[in-house]
Order: structure tokens, then C-alpha cells, then sequence
């Protein structure tokens, strides 16, 4: 998780190395920039409460939508690894 100041709210991802331990060490460099973006504009788009599902807090819905957004484009294999759908 990105670091935080007492009472902020998480920031979104400026870098590759920012990202989780747990995106960095599983996906592939590009499936890792898929992912950063798409959580840094879902972070944005989902500002207000009113506009995400379930009761879900923005940084939720952001990790969500950037797992789908990876997904689109890279698949689990059978090895444990994601590889390209390309």
C-alpha cells in the first residue's frame, strides 16, 4: 500500500516501484504498467462514493479495476505466471 500521512487518504501510483509487493512480484513489466494506469484513472474516476458498487472504498475499487483491466490482456498460465492473451 502506498505510504500515508496521518488521515490521508492513499495516493495513487507515480511509479512501477510504487506499486504493491504483491502486483510487482507476480505480473510482468508491462502487465505492471497496465496495471498502475488503470488504477491511477479508476482512483480518480471513482472519487465520489456515490458512484462506486457495493459499499466499496475508492482505493477497493481502484485495485479492482486495474485486476480487470491486466486480465483483458494477460492470463494466469498453468506455471503459476501471467503471460500475454497477444
Amino acid at each position: 500500500m502506498p505510504c500515508l500521512s496521518a488521515g490521508a487518504r492513499p495516493m495513487p501510483y507515480p511509479t512501477r516501484d510504487s506499486l504493491p509487493d504483491s502486483v510487482r512480484h507476480v505480473l510482468p513489466p508491462h502487465a505492471q504498467d497496465i496495471y498502475r494506469e488503470a488504477f491511477n484513472h479508476a482512483y480518480a474516476e471513482y472519487a465520489d462514493e456515490e458512484d462506486r458498487h457495493g459499499g466499496d472504498s475508492r482505493e477497493q475499487t481502484a485495485h479492482r479495476v486495474a485486476w480487470a483491466a491486466v486480465k483483458h490482456c494477460y492470463e494466469k498460465g498453468s506455471d503459476g505466471h501471467w503471460h500475454s492473451r497477444h
